[in-house]
């Protein structure tokens, strides 16, 4: 006989006896906000055969059991020990709210960006769909008995036997006012029948208004040319085959991209399929949705200017199954389309497909992965296309197909430089209009023709300077001069909003000298109305356009020709076609060119390309001027010759050289703390946290660290910022040691940490 010296925690766990385990119906419940994690809970009898993931549902939590509410993300049939797990209590919505396709796409999204599924859920989910905006109780009645009929309903007053009879006769249940209404009694006589046990009563819930808007007039397909009619057939193929395939359309402004979309469209809903057309800005959604609204019977509209009511009904709508086409901003990716057949992203380079706040999602990289895991087309679409999305289809990772020429052939506008360095512009012009484009605006007016303006800044100077000591007036909050505001009187901060009364006075020497210098589009839009008194100017940018419908209005005006010039920021430099525009001048372009931020060329390139495709769409064709201190950049340069190409080819040799995306992958960690002190020591703390965990896993050499350092906004809304970049050329391995260092750094009580994967801002 061997014997076995038993230690103390032999025989502890020798006494402990073994909790019988049995297979059972398990529900994993993720929570919105915290604890963070998935938890399991027992699925009820009464509740098995209803329950299905993408549900939301109320769990009891901690030690107080208090009722909250998550949301079920699967459901399986495990061994368990069911007494250590609680039951759910309930179910909240009838119906799921996210389809298993979805759930896979939020689930990637966490694991993609680095944060937390509930907080994706949440984001996915709007709150105007969780809290349920826009409906009302109504109290519905049915027979509690219909298959014994009205046999055993006893002794009824004639009234009592009217509403069995009409409930009798009805294909469901009727509400309290068309019940009272047909039988001719009051409330209260349902109410004695309720009692009675002969009619039950259910509450259901019904939306106020129902969606309406203004048809217009049914348009006919455009006859498309050769390379339009190759590029549908390339998409129409991937839509029959099935498959997940991603087609990068490169053509031109006014190559006639969106009649392709459309006509692709038709094809899906001929299939009785949907589509989801994701656009950039909400100033391009009135035109787009115009366009759609012409050619197909039901199409939603998702956008940010939206009110609650409005975006819950309109989710509601395209769940039903019965929209068509959803056209919308970044967040109309996640529309709970039942029938999904392609994705449509159009003007894919933009920066606003971006958010800046956590979940920090790029829609282009989540349609992507939305359209893969649902098996169908991505095509996305611009006429400068991001290098990322360049180089896939390059690589072969996407289809490429090339529009090289405008519709009707229409020529593309000729592009001219104007050198603001030479001496003699100083004695030549007042203000910002140089004498070149003062003299094209002139002519262009005279011909009837419309003017666009851009310059890529808001207010009337973009700083407030005492010349007698120096100061510069700057916000308290951020490491930034504030906007003066003519109009308004004010100086603005436009990061924190923070804004006071402009000074008559410095603040500091108390000098009456104060200067306004820099040049906002409020200075542009001034300066416009003194040298044109008699062309009626409209402003558009974040200031001006405020409210829900201004976008429509005023590209409604602009349309009928009632403005003659447009002035503005980048939202009125892409998207839009307008055959009368003659003229469009770049006050500007060197905005942002020199910003510290290795995407500034390729904006510039992109941002000047497509502000002069707004020209030159009509019978008398166009041009552009372009103001700029540096005419010989490389991004001028080539968007001048609209050689996109060449541009492409240069700035990805200079990206490979550096390490950039898209031959690296990027991820930026932004720590922010009310003392910079603080905030730099923990910024190298996560530095020397990823360094150790790429050492761990054997990948020093394939991880790169730039930083700690300050960040170029070193403080911002009263906070002290470090930044540090990690890049890799493997994702995974990127992800998994900004992942590691994530769980064995904790921040101190008033840092924070913000993981940005894919950065878009470098600021």
């Amino acid at each position: 006989m061997v014997l076995k010296q038993l230690t103390l925690f032999d025989d502890f766990f020798a006494s402990e006896p073994q909790k019988p385990s049995t297979v059972a119906m398990v529900a994993s419940v993720v929570f919105g906000q915290m604890p963070k994690g998935e938890f399991d809970y027992l699925v009820p009898k009464h509740l098995q055969a209803v329950l299905e993931p993408g549900q939301r549902v109320r769990v009891p939590l901690g030690k107080s059991n208090r009722l909250q509410i998550g949301y079920c993300v699967s459901v399986t049939h495990k061994p368990c020990v069911t007494s250590e797990l609680k039951a759910i209590h309930s179910i909240v919505d009838e119906q799921r709210l996210l389809s298993p396709a979805m759930l896979q796409v939020t689930r990637w999204i966490a694991e993609h960006y680095l944060c937390d599924w509930g907080q994706v859920l949440e984001t996915v989910l709007p709150k105007c769909v969780r809290e349920n905006v826009g409906l009302r109780k109504v109290f519905k009645y049915r027979l509690a008995h219909p298959k014994d009929g009205l046999q055993h309903a006893g002794r009824l007053t004639a009234k009592q036997q009217r509403v069995l009879e009409i409930l009798a006769s009805a294909d469901g249940p009727l509400t309290a006012e068309d019940l009272v209404a047909k039988a001719g009694c009051s409330s209260a006589v349902l109410g004695n029948l309720v009692k009675r046990g002969l009619i039950e009563r259910e509450i259901s819930h019904v939306r106020d208004k129902t969606i309406s808007y203004d048809r217009p007039p049914r348009a006919e397909s455009l006859t498309l040319n050769s390379e339009q009619r190759a590029a549908l057939q390339t998409i129409v193929d991937a839509i029959r085959s099935g498959t997940h395939k991603t087609i990068l359309i490169h053509g031109v402004t006014g190559s006639g991209k969106t009649e392709v979309y459309i006509q692709a469209i038709e094809e899906v809903v001929r299939r009785g399929c949907q589509a989801i057309v994701l656009v950039p800005e909400i100033s391009l959604t009135p035109q787009t949705v115009e366009r759609f609204r012409s050619r197909f019977h039901n199409v939603a509209v998702l956008h940010s200017h939206l009110t609650d009511a409005e975006r819950a009904a309109q989710w509601e709508w395209i769940a039903s199954g019965a929209v068509e086409v959803v056209v919308g901003a970044r967040s109309a990716v996640f529309s709970p389309t039942p029938r999904l057949g392609l994705i449509i992203l159009d003007e894919e380079h933009e920066s606003s497909f971006k958010q800046e706040s956590a979940p920090r999602y790029h829609a282009r990289e989540v349609a992507e992965q939305r359209a893969r895991i649902e098996g169908i087309p991505l095509v996305l679409g611009s006429a400068t296309p991001s290098l990322e999305s360049w180089y896939r289809a390059q690589q072969g990772e996407a289809i490429l197909v090339q529009l090289p020429r405008r519709i009707a052939n229409l020529p593309l506008p000729d592009v001219k430089t104007i050198d603001l360095r030479e001496p003699k512009r100083a004695r030549e012009t007042r203000g910002v209009i140089t004498r070149q484009l003062h003299a094209a605006i002139e002519e262009v007016l005279k011909d009837g023709g419309q003017v666009i303006l851009l310059l890529n800044r808001r207010g009337f100077a973009t700083h407030v300077q005492c010349p007698s000591c120096g100061v510069v007036l700057r916000c308290p909050h951020c490491d930034i001069s504030l906007t003066h505001h003519k109009i308004a009187n004010r100086v603005v901060c436009h990061y924190c909003d923070y804004e006071v009364e402009t000074p008559r006075t410095c603040p500091q020497c108390d000098s009456p000298r104060i200067r306004f210098s820099g040049t906002g589009t409020e200075r542009l839009e001034a300066e416009i109305k003194a040298r044109f008194p008699h062309a009626t100017c409209l402003r558009m940018d974040a200031d001006s356009m405020r409210s829900r419908l201004a976008y429509e209005r005023a590209f409604a005006e602009f349309r009928r020709g009632r403005i003659q010039i447009l002035v503005g920021t980048q939202i009125i430099a892409k998207g839009l076609d307008f055959p009368n525009v003659r003229l469009v001048g770049v006050v500007n372009a060197d905005t942002a060119l020199h910003f510290p931020d290795f995407r500034a060329s390729e904006r510039t390139f992109q941002l000047v390309t497509q502000v002069a495709g707004r020209t030159g769409r009509g019978p008398h064709g166009g041009q552009v001027l372009v103001q700029t201190f540096t005419p010989e950049h490389p991004a001028i340069q080539a968007a001048i010759r609209h050689d996109y190409e060449t541009f492409a080819q240069q700035e990805l040799k200079v990206r490979e050289a550096f390490g950039y995306p898209p031959f690296w992958r990027l991820a930026r960690i932004v720590v922010s703390s009310n003392s910079s002190e603080t905030a730099e020591a923990c910024s190298r703390e996560f530095a020397a946290s990823v360094h150790t965990q790429a050492e761990v896993a054997g990948l020093t050499d394939k991880i790169r660290i730039v930083g700690p350092a300050p960040a170029p906004l070193a403080k911002l809304r009263g906070k002290y910022r470090y930044h540090l970049q990690v890049m890799a050329r493997d994702y995974p391995q990127l992800l998994s040691v900004i992942s590691t260092a994530q769980k064995t750094c904790r921040a101190p009580s008033g840092v924070t940490w913000t993981i940005d994967v894919d950065p878009i801002d470098m600021l």
